[in-house]
């Protein structure tokens, strides 16, 4: 005997509506000595915003504001990662300089004209972030006065390196309690410091 099957039934999509999108899980509040995954936004659990060479920089900061990010990657037609672009490049003097050298208007720059192009990228390995602590991933950012960092990792699908998580150091602010609005402006290491967050010193800072 066959088993019977019911129907569902079909309803109107209601004016508003929107769709699930995958979540990271991120703690309220964190401290210096955890680790530093739980400060990492990881790209296997959400998802990436990236922009294209092409795209005008108006519309990029356009993304950013609506994503809620400060960091688009830059990919090509085969959605290879070629760059990165942030909040603080558009937003920054980067642009004026271009428009003083070459001349236009600001509405004509795309951006292509002020990524940071793939030779230029370091990225920091995900074996090596696995052990760290959120206070290493700060002293690490301060050290080459960085407000983003990209984790590189092999994607078990392909066996390829590719970009796993991301590191923010406005959102690192705000996870260790910083009272700040990074849609404003960027966190800086003197905000953390004016918090009384500590964080371990550097090689660097001791032959300062």
């Amino acid at each position: 005997m066959s088993p019977t099957y019911q129907l569902l039934l079909f309803h109107r999509l209601e004016a508003g509506a929107g769709y699930f999108r995958p979540k990271q899980s991120l703690p309220d509040q964190v401290t210096t000595d955890d680790p530093a995954l739980s400060v990492m936004t990881d790209l296997s659990l959400v998802t990436a915003y990236a922009t294209e060479l092409a795209t005008p920089l108006s519309k990029a900061l356009e993304i950013m504001v609506k994503r809620g990010v400060r960091l688009l990657l830059v990919q090509n037609a085969d959605r290879q990662i070629i760059g990165l672009i942030t909040s603080r490049d558009i937003e920054g003097e980067k642009p004026d300089r271009i428009l003083t050298k070459a001349g236009g208007v600001w509405e004509d720059l795309l951006v292509a004209d002020i990524m940071t192009l793939k030779p230029k990228l370091e990225v920091l390995l995900m074996e090596d972030v696995a052990t760290a602590r959120v206070g290493d991933i700060i002293a690490t950012l301060r050290q080459v006065n960085r407000q983003h960092a990209m984790v590189l990792d092999i994607d078990p699908a392909t066996g390829q390196p590719a970009v796993r998580g991301l590191f923010s150091l406005s959102q690192i602010g705000l996870l260790l309690g910083l009272e700040i609005d990074p849609a404003r402006q960027p966190t800086t290491f003197a905000d953390l410091e004016r918090a009384g967050i500590d964080y371990p010193i550097t090689s660097a800072d001791l032959e300062q």
